[in-house]
Order: structure tokens, then sequence, then C-alpha cells
């Protein structure tokens, strides 16, 4: 977690340079852990991106800062847009980022970047689940309702930004969730208290049912994707990846560190029900993409399914276990309203995040490339 108050201005000349994947796992845990995807293997789970790893470093040479950067090409162009998912790894804190914006700002237009978008990971403001229960009604948005806590590094970073240029992306432009959850892990007893009776009754009844849960592997993985098309299908949503893609991103986690994205799946009488995956790194935890089947669902298998996931994340010490991305429909005739108002019974927070934001780089060619992807984009 992030510091709540900012830090005094330090007067050291930054600067970025390409550092190796050793050199860069090194430096993981400098602002309590990166994302997992600011690690080098999210990158080979993005082949048409070209990856750079970078390191500030101060006046003693030593790394204070990190980012994972991937660049994508404009056609027929030695041109790129350059890409921080849920970065950089800096000090946001400083009450001078420019010190850590200019030095990279300069490397990408040395590599022929026309614009960046960061993701950068400070909350901006909080809602605990009770709030949001309470206060769900018609065409109503999280953002509609007066949070429990905005965070001041959030609020700070979020002025700094807008006065050294950078531009918020438009509500639904984020490449990664503006809007996430996360169950506070203080102890197991405390989690269970925190959960509403509906959750605590489905959890008694996946146990009752006699549910099994594992942490797969590799060759559960098509299994896992079947049960997801059932769920797009059912759910009315298309992630439009392919089995292929979660084999890529299984094999490139976990080469860079065992268990670093796991395959949990929950069982009754012998069939697969639900498989969800979660990824680790250091002692953050992620629970990405769940499946489930049509079938059984009275028996409770992603119920159990969480539950087992939420006390692995607590045995690996995580402060918090993130369920990432949720919409902000607080419209409980809406279809989306039912995926949030799923995880609002596990008594966690809604976080905001401070959204992606983007810098056109200096240049008229680079403004007008800018400009058409955009539009592009738009369209």
């Amino acid at each position: 977690m992030l510091a709540t108050t900012l830090s005094p201005t330090r007067q050291t000349r930054l600067t970025v340079g390409a550092v190796d994947t050793v050199t860069y796992l090194a430096a993981g845990e400098l602002y309590g852990g990166r994302s997992f995807l600011q690690n080098p293997s999210w990158a080979q789970v993005k082949p048409d991106w070209r990856p750079e790893l970078l390191a500030w470093r101060d006046a003693d040479h030593e790394i204070v800062g990190t980012a994972l950067v991937l660049y994508r090409s404009v056609p027929g162009l030695k041109r790129y847009f350059a890409y921080l998912p849920e970065g950089p790894d800096i000090d946001w804190t400083d009450a001078s980022l420019e010190r850590w914006l200019t030095p990279l700002v300069e490397h990408l237009v040395e590599a022929g970047a026309f614009a960046v978008r960061v993701g950068p990971p400070p909350d901006l403001r909080r809602w605990k689940a009770s709030t949001l229960k309470a206060a769900a009604g018609p065409s109503l948005r999280i953002g509609d309702v007066l949070p429990d806590l905005v965070e001041p590094v959030g609020s700070s970073v979020t002025d700094r930004l807008r006065s050294l240029g950078w531009t918020r992306c438009a509500d639904g432009g984020d490449a990664q969730p503006r809007y996430v959850f996360h169950v506070p892990l203080p102890s197991l007893d405390g989690v269970l208290t925190a959960m509403n009776s509906e959750w605590q009754r489905n959890l008694k009844k996946s146990v009752r049912s006699g549910i099994e849960t594992r942490i797969g592997d590799a060759g559960d993985l098509p299994t896992f994707y079947t049960l997801l098309q059932t769920t797009e299908q059912r759910n009315g949503f298309r992630l439009g990846r392919s089995l292929g893609y979660y084999e890529r991103q299984y094999r490139a986690l976990n080469a860079e560190a065992d268990g670093r994205m796991r395959l949990y799946l929950a069982s009754y009488e012998g069939e697969v029900l639900a498989a969800h995956t979660m990824n680790v790194v250091g002692r953050r935890v992620w629970y990405q993409t769940g499946a489930s089947a049509s079938h059984r669902r009275d028996v409770r298998p992603s119920h159990a399914l969480q539950w087992r996931m939420m006390q692995d994340a607590f045995k690996h010490g995580a402060a918090y276990y993130d369920m990432r991305g949720i919409s902000d429909c607080l419209d409980p005739e809406r279809r989306e309203f039912g995926l949030l108002r799923w995880k609002l019974g596990t008594g966690g927070d809604v976080v905001e995040t401070l959204g992606e934001w983007e810098l056109t780089l200096p240049g008229v060619v680079n403004q007008t490339l800018h400009h058409a992807m955009r539009r592009y984009r738009a369209r």
C-alpha cells in the first residue's frame, strides 16, 4: 500500500535507462510490490507489443523506480504508442512528480514514441460494501455516492498530473479497470464475519454438498476455457480471448516464478463446476478470471472456490484479496449489477483507482498521430 501522506520534495536528479530482467525483478519491492501487469512475464502475454524494462536511478546509481513499457507500432511507420499498465512503480508520494516523469518522457521520445499512457497505482476513493448496498437504486453509479474515504495521495497525484499536461482517459476508455474490489484479510475469522448472511449461508451449503477444491495445472486449462465460454454466453459478455491466450499466460507467468499464475477448480461428484485464476506477485494476490457451469449452481462451487482462494491469499501474507474489476452500475435492474452485488456480499471495499492517463509527446507529428489514434479507438 502507498503511504497516505506526501513525502518532502527530493532534489536529487533521476535518470531513466533500460535494464535486464534479473536486475528488474530484483527491484520488485521498492514500494510495496508492483502489479503483475508490470512484471517482465506480462510482455510475453502481449506478443503484439514490443517490451522494454526501465529503471530510475539516483545520483548514487541506485535503482529507485521501475517500469515495464509496452510499445505498439503504427503500421508503416517507426513510431510507437507507449503503454505502462498499472505503472510505473515509482514514488508517487514525491511532491515533485516531474523528477520522475520528465526523464521517462525524454526516454520515450528517443525511442520513437508519439504518446504515452500510464496507470498510476495510488487509490483515489473508497466505499464500504454497506454504503453501496444501502445506496443502490435506479440509474445510479458508484460515483454518485459520497465515498467513505478520499485518499490524499491519489487526490494530489491527480492534480499534479493535470498541471504537468497529462489527461485522464474518459470513462470507459481505460484498458484496465477503474473500479476494483478489495477484501481485507485481517484474519480468516474476520473475513467470514464481514461476509453477509447470504455468503455465509452459501459457503455452508457448499460444504454440506461436498464441493472439493484443488489447484490445477496447465492440463486443466481446456476445462477452464470451456466453462469460461459457458459463463460468457450465460452472462452476455465476450472477453475475446482464446484458449491459447490463457495457455501463453500460464506458461509465461509460471516460468518467471513458480505459482505466479494459479488455476483453482471446484468439483462436485467428480465434475468440475467452476474454475478461477489467481495471480501472485510478492505478497500481492489478484483474482483475475472466473468461470462456472450453468447447472448445479445450487451447490455453490464458486463460493467454495473464492473462499479457498481467500484462505490461500491470507496464508501467503496478502493484506487484502484483490477481486479486480467491477462495473460502476448501482442499478439493481441491470445485469451488470449482479456481479458487483456478489462481490459486495464479501463485505469488502470498492476502490476507485486514478484511472489511466495519457500525454502527447512533444512534436506536431506526434499530436497528429495521437489525435488519429484516439479517433480510431473511439470508432
